[in-house]
């Protein structure tokens, strides 16, 4: 377990940024503790100072995690966040679209958001925009990227695709062995 070097930071700090915007300082910012992330196993984990402490007596081959995994860096370091972050990307979300109840069930199996599935969307969403995806009771369900604008979708066919599915919450039981 370490701190993220310069690179890592500027590549997980850029994908968060993606998401929640300039919300990133309210994650490490809290009125209950102070919070950090670090990296163990190409994984990045965000978790209480005074955990990552009692965390670091382990030895690093005996240390299966800690704190909550955001995601992990590839082989070619690019930085690809897990399902596991969604419950602290959600409320910090700065773009949101809202899917009808007959298409949560296809977004939870992996498919893309069709435009026929799309209840709301967020004003000013821009393409390849990343984007939290709600149900219509405001439970989140993933996250993706906008395939088109805000104003594109007001006039897109209904089978096209307006957001590109990346995670959702069904890989707690699809991927269950990899998320750890």
């Amino acid at each position: 377990m370490r701190p993220l070097t310069e690179e890592e930071t500027k590549n997980f700090f850029e994908k968060l940024t993606k998401y929640i915007g300039d919300n990133v300082k309210l994650l490490l910012d809290r009125s209950d503790g102070l919070y950090c992330f670090r990296l163990h196993r190409d994984r990045v984990y965000y978790c209480k100072e005074e955990i990552m402490k009692k965390a670091a007596h382990f030895p690093r081959k005996e240390l299966i995690s800690f704190g909550t995994c955001f995601g992990k860096f590839s082989k070619t370091k690019k930085f690809r966040l897990n399902v596991t972050a969604l419950d602290f990307l959600a409320p910090y979300a700065k773009h949101k679209i809202w899917v009808k109840p007959s298409a949560e069930q296809q977004f939870l199996y992996g498919h893309h958001v069709m435009k026929s599935g799309l209840g709301r969307i967020t004003d000013d969403t821009t393409q390849y925009q990343g984007v939290v995806v709600y149900s219509m009771s405001d439970v989140p369900l993933g996250f993706g990227a906008s395939a088109k604008s805000t104003a594109e979708c007001r006039h897109a066919d209904p089978m096209s695709i307006v957001a590109f599915h990346q995670a959702d919450i069904g890989e707690y039981l699809r991927s269950e062995a990899n998320l750890i």
